[in-house]
């Protein structure tokens, strides 16, 4: 993996991150670099998701395109209310 590949995914999961944050409103910490985390593992979540055999095993393609973004964000909404379940429970 390259340079530019890790910049891109940094990149895309802010932007997925970011997205899934002002979908669900909320005090969460971590600010600028909670939401890169959060974007980049939801893309990670969204992409095993999508390939489970109740979604057609959806085909996630490398790089920005729309099917990737909204699974990512996808998989970040997720994220976002598992860890607002177990801050809740704790």
């Amino acid at each position: 993996m390259g340079f530019m590949e890790i910049i891109s995914w940094i990149i895309f999961g802010f932007v997925a991150g970011a997205v899934a944050k002002m979908l669900m409103p909320g005090r969460d910490p971590g600010g600028f670099v909670g939401t890169i985390v959060i974007g980049v593992v939801g893309a990670f979540v969204g992409g095993i998701i999508g390939k489970m055999p109740m979604f057609g095993q959806v085909q996630v393609e490398p790089g920005f395109n729309l099917k990737s973004f909204l699974f990512a964000v996808g998989g970040s909404i997720i994220l976002l209310v598992i860890y607002r379940f177990v801050k809740g429970k704790g």
